[in-house]
């Protein structure tokens, strides 16, 4: 897998593995957002150290409570205004970086490397 660019016929995807827990699987598009937000380019190959983790989470972290504030203030704005709200159709930021913050948490405690690409 190489971010950005697929293989005809072939879903871009990242496969972020640890030894203590399941792979995380995000397409190509999500997971670029999500190692963004975790303070890291994307890479079609890369690793996080046991000692990158509290950053990558607290990073995560601030990236959902961003999108959470920006989406209050945006429905307190059309309350205000007498519009309807925005629609909460798909799927959040947060509902897709939730995965990775878990497997962040669980290579840490035990001090695993997470790997993807290899």
């Amino acid at each position: 897998m190489e971010a950005g660019r697929a293989q005809p016929g072939e879903a871009m995807l990242y496969k972020f593995k640890t030894k203590n827990a399941a792979d995380v699987i995000m397409t190509a598009v999500h997971g670029d957002a999500v190692l963004r937000a975790a303070g890291r380019e994307p890479a079609p190959k890369g690793i996080f150290l046991p000692e990158q983790m509290p950053a990558a989470i607290a990073a995560l972290e601030a990236a959902i409570a961003a999108e959470e504030a920006e989406r209050k203030r945006l429905d307190e704005e059309a309350d205000a205004e007498g519009r309807p709200r925005l629609s909460r159709e798909g799927v959040s930021f947060a509902q897709r970086a939730w995965p990775m913050i878990e497997l962040l948490k669980r290579a840490q405690a035990t001090q695993q490397d997470i790997v993807w690409g290899v």
